[in-house]
């Protein structure tokens, strides 16, 4: 399958009020909905984003067509998301089968089509009729070839770098400056730019030894961005802030990091090795399907992509730690960004290569909160 993008997208150029939307929303609905009756729609504000804020408007119920989803984004977003390429991804997936469609743009948001179903809770990522929809999904997912012509190169490295580009700007801003935002970062409450930079370093020279492809990736996988219809026994992604190109094992280690929750983390609920090879071959049987070659997979080809994975869901790790660090300084959503930090450092690990040991250690890492691990085949995850 080709990855394509639709037509140019609608933008309405008016700005949204983040503590009193109603009035931009019903503005901006007189402009796609313009048969609506301001008097007959309701809006529901769903509370699951981290980092922004989803209100839904219909006319009726839900369960009627036309329904619309306004995302407003957050507070200073645009220093770490490219907003032209999720509008991008949004088309690209509606393009495929994959994705709701896109509406329009405005100053600071998106509108789209609502996705039914309800959003996955975390203890039905166990359940195999359901992460085997999941991983079917993704496999197809994975599968959107891009434009002919057009080359690709893995996100991983150039958004990490970017990060530690803010991270260091955080951290040597004036007092005046930090003062407006929401948090200061202090060397103490973290490791230093260099020490990020050179565990960067460490994470990109051996992982890119590893030879795993680059494919379409959602990115961000987590239980909040599944919905589940169990009326059609079907899943659906969304949220396509951080999807793009990227490893194909760093998208499937990132999902697998998310079975230890977000709110409360526990990693002693991530995946064992028999549910992570059986969601692995029921991904690699359907990302085979979909780029039309043999369905089935074989034992070896699970145990490669197993090992790749756990490799990878570090890099992920080291992502979200940076990420969290960011969102604690900018972000005005009511979420504990600074608790948050911590998850990551709870689940990485030192995996020993040959006589070239990894090392991760997330944002407020240390060395009693690091695990080592060392199995003489592959690397254990948790």
């Amino acid at each position: 399958m080709d990855a394509g993008a639709g037509k140019r997208l609608l933008h309405v150029d008016i700005h949204i009020d983040e503590l009193e939307p109603w009035r931009g929303i019903l503005e901006l609905l007189s402009r796609l909905r313009p048969h609506w009756k301001a008097q007959d729609i309701q809006m529901k504000t769903f509370t699951g984003g981290i980092t922004n804020q989803l209100i839904g408007c219909h006319v009726g119920s839900f369960k009627e067509p036309g329904c619309v989803l306004v995302r407003l984004y957050g507070r200073m977003t645009e220093l770490y998301v490219n907003r032209n390429k999720e509008v991008e991804m949004f088309q690209v997936f509606h393009a495929h089968g994959c994705g709701p469609q896109i509406y329009c743009s405005f100053q600071n948001g998106i509108c789209y089509e609502f996705v039914r179903g309800m959003v996955l809770e975390d203890e039905l990522l166990r359940q195999p009729s359901i992460y085997r929809l999941i991983a079917a999904e993704l496999g197809r997912i994975h599968s959107i070839q891009p434009k002919c012509g057009v080359s690709v190169e893995p996100l991983l490295w150039t958004k990490v770098s970017h990060f530690l580009t803010l991270v260091q700007s955080s951290i040597n801003s004036s007092p005046a400056e930090q003062r407006c935002t929401k948090s200061s970062l202090t060397r103490g409450e973290m490791p230093s730019f260099e020490t990020l930079s050179m565990e960067m370093e460490s994470l990109k020279r051996h992982l890119s030894q590893i030879d795993s492809p680059t494919v379409l990736c959602h990115n961000d996988l987590l239980t909040k961005n599944i919905i589940y219809n169990k009326t059609e026994g079907i899943v659906k992604f969304i949220d396509y802030e951080y999807a793009d190109y990227n490893y194909q094992a760093y998208d499937i280690g990132n999902h697998f990091n998310e079975f230890a929750g977000v709110n409360d983390v526990n990693y002693s609920l991530y995946p064992s090795r028999e549910l992570q090879r059986d969601w692995l071959m029921a991904y690699l049987e359907s990302y085979k399907q979909s780029t039309g070659r043999e369905v089935t997979a074989t034992k070896a080809e699970v145990t490669q992509l197993y090992i790749q994975v756990c490799k990878f869901s570090l890099a992920s790790n080291f992502f979200w730690g940076l990420w969290a660090i960011l969102q604690s300084h900018f972000s005005s959503i009511d979420f504990d960004f600074q608790r948050y930090e911590q998850r990551p450092a709870q689940g990485c690990v030192q995996v020993a290569h040959s006589d070239t040991p990894l090392t991760c250690r997330a944002a407020k890492g240390s060395k009693d909160t690091l695990r080592q691990v060392t199995e003489p085949k592959f690397p254990l995850c948790r």
